[in-house]
């Protein structure tokens, strides 16, 4: 009886991982097969160096590059807040915060999370723009700055918590080995716990890079819909996602070339973050050699 159980949960286990290999599979052909056909009618060196995205447009241009570029910027925005207050945060809670502090409040850093995205958009629309335009007259009504930081304020627990996991897993014998060689506690945390928790921190910020790229509600909602090739934080972009969901919503026919253009947005996503995901993977391998 007990090897039938075991022989039960092993067959759930094995279809538990098949199917997740065949969704990877199934949604990596589904993007291949349409991108294919895009491709057929639209020249990939055109796709990967024109500077212009108008596929809706009666002058229609089908560069990239202005929707990478958008992505890109409202993610590096993104990065740049939630990297350091999330970290900030993380040591705080592993090295400073009490017991009963921390029980407290890594659950309510968690409930960011949890809030739905479109809600986060409207408070970069309503809130951030206005309060940033006051500080900086110029700024547009949708922009990547006000949504690159809301998106940052998003992904702060991705951060938090996960870099306060890592360094809560570091063994007690080295933060007691640092305070007996006279470290205080700052040192200890910056120059012990950080190096010896670096995979894990790593694994974090690829967690909330990620989800960055992929963010879609914050960046349809407050950084606008004009494609263009520009790193100033205080105009309109779009992302790759945002475009995606503006081809969705229904307004341009199935099995057209313009309609087709998600498909082909979406593998050059997929291909991105795949790209970066193994350059990560290669830099936390490196940093396990080192530490370990």
């Amino acid at each position: 009886m007990q090897k039938i159980k075991e022989k039960i949960i092993e067959f759930i286990l094995r279809a538990t991982a098949l199917i997740t290999i065949l969704t990877t599979i199934g949604i990596i052909w589904v993007l291949l097969s349409e991108s294919l056909v895009f491709f057929k009618e639209v020249s990939i060196i055109d796709f990967l160096t024109d500077t212009q995205w108008t596929p809706l447009f009666a002058n229609k241009h089908f560069g990239i590059l202005p929707l990478i570029s958008g992505t890109i910027l409202t993610t590096i925005i993104a990065i740049s807040v939630s990297l350091p207050i999330g970290l900030t945060i993380a040591i705080y809670l592993s090295e400073y915060a009490p017991k009963k502090l921390k029980k407290f409040i890594k659950p309510l850093l968690e409930i960011l999370a949890a809030v739905p995205t479109v809600v986060y958009g409207f408070f970069a629309l309503m809130v951030v723009t206005p309060f940033l335009q006051k500080l900086i007259p110029e700024m547009a009504g949708f922009n990547s700055l006000s949504a690159g930081i809301v998106m940052g304020i998003m992904i702060i627990p991705f951060i938090s918590s996960l870099s306060e996991d890592a360094l809560s897993a570091v063994p007690k014998s080295l933060r007691e080995a640092s305070y007996g060689m006279g470290a205080t506690k700052l040192q200890t945390s910056f120059k012990v716990m950080i190096p010896a928790a670096s995979s894990g921190i790593i694994v974090s910020v690829i967690l909330a890079f990620s989800r960055a790229i992929g963010e879609t509600m914050i960046v349809a909602i407050a950084a606008g819909q004009q494609p263009r090739l520009t790193l100033n934080p205080l105009v309109p972009v779009e992302t790759i996602t945002a475009y995606i969901v503006q081809v969705s919503l229904g307004d341009v026919q199935h099995d057209s070339l313009e309609y087709r253009t998600i498909f082909a947005a979406g593998i050059t996503l997929f291909v991105f973050t795949f790209i970066l995901n193994n350059i990560s993977f290669w830099i936390r391998k490196k940093f396990r050699e080192e530490y370990d």
